[in-house]
């Protein structure tokens, strides 16, 4: 697996926020705001909740003595991040038993934008974005170990500022990130980062379900094809994983009728479709693509999450 490109912990150039007035600090907090979301996002994998832990730690701000911060990027960090381990320790308190990638049927929320080759702005988040297929191995990981691999190996945070967070040692901490890395290395695939051929498979994929081309879509898929269907809690029968490619084919011809209706899209970041039927979202499929190869799809057909996302750019 490739290494995870740092996004930064946001400490460069702060300074002490308390001799600052209270627009000062709001503007500071707006651009801070897109990092604070990315870690909120890949804390929780759904960008409504993700929104909802940023918005908490601009109210947290607005009740804080601003005499006292003297890294805001870094205090606003440490907020957001432990929003989110409150909110994950509730699930798991929740959960019957732990979710596992290769049985699980949840597929985390995608984050949907127009596909244009040309645009720069999408480029960037092409690189930067985190894939569907990593968001559902970080949904594996205990709170702790995902809240310290994802502050350490995504946003460069150091394990020092991450340890009182869990309640261990810079030791320990460094121990749970370890385990967390060596669990995604081991089931997330890397997928293939030419972003051109990435949409050459997807173009011959919505090509061949038109078509109806067993053998088209065959040819795409590396033997070891999962595809993770989520249908959302209102229909459940509906939701399932498959694994083998022969298995996958025969349930993405299932989809076939709605083939029509999709359209290229950047599914966190990567080339994917998106149906769209008289203007209402009904599926959005994410690719792993590794050696040009389709080797695990995820589709969200949840019409209630569905009904969430913001398709405006599209």
């Amino acid at each position: 697996m490739e290494p995870i490109r740092r996004a930064g912990n946001g400490t460069e150039g702060s300074g002490a926020a308390g001799a600052a007035g209270p627009d000062f600090l709001a503007g500071q907090f707006e651009a801070n705001r897109d990092r604070l979301r990315g870690v909120a996002y890949r804390m929780l994998g759904s960008a409504a909740e993700a929104e909802d832990a940023v918005q908490e730690a601009w109210l947290r701000l607005g009740r804080q003595d601003a005499a006292t911060i003297d890294n805001l990027p870094g205090w606003l960090t440490t907020v957001v991040a432990r929003v989110c381990l409150d909110q994950l320790r509730s699930r798991t308190s929740r959960r019957e038993d732990p979710l596992d990638p290769l049985s699980d049927t949840h597929v985390p929320d995608p984050i949907v934008r127009r596909d244009d080759e040309a645009d720069p702005e999408q480029q960037a988040l092409l690189a930067d974005s985190v894939g569907l297929a990593l968001l559902v191995v970080l949904e594996t990981l205990g709170p702790a170990e995902r809240l310290a691999f994802v502050l350490h190996d995504m946003f460069a945070v150091p394990f020092e500022e991450i340890a009182p967070l869990v309640d261990r040692t810079p030791a320990a901490t460094r121990q749970l990130a370890s385990r967390a890395r060596r669990r995604v290395q081991g089931t997330a695939p890397a997928p293939d980062t030419n972003a051109s051929r990435q949409r050459e498979v997807v173009a011959a994929f919505l090509a061949a379900s038109r078509g109806g081309d067993f053998d088209g879509l065959l040819s795409l898929l590396d033997p070891q094809c999962l595809l993770r269907a989520d249908a959302g809690a209102g229909t459940p029968g509906l939701s399932k994983v498959v694994r083998g490619a022969r298995e996958v084919v025969s349930n993405a011809l299932m989809f076939s009728r709605g083939a029509r209706f999709a359209r290229p899209a950047l599914v966190n970041g990567a080339p994917g479709l998106v149906t769209v039927i008289n203007g209402k979202v009904m599926g959005v499929m994410a690719f792993t693509i590794v050696n040009d190869k389709i080797l695990e799809l995820n589709i969200l057909a949840d019409p209630d999450r569905l009904s969430t996302l913001d398709v405006s750019t599209l």
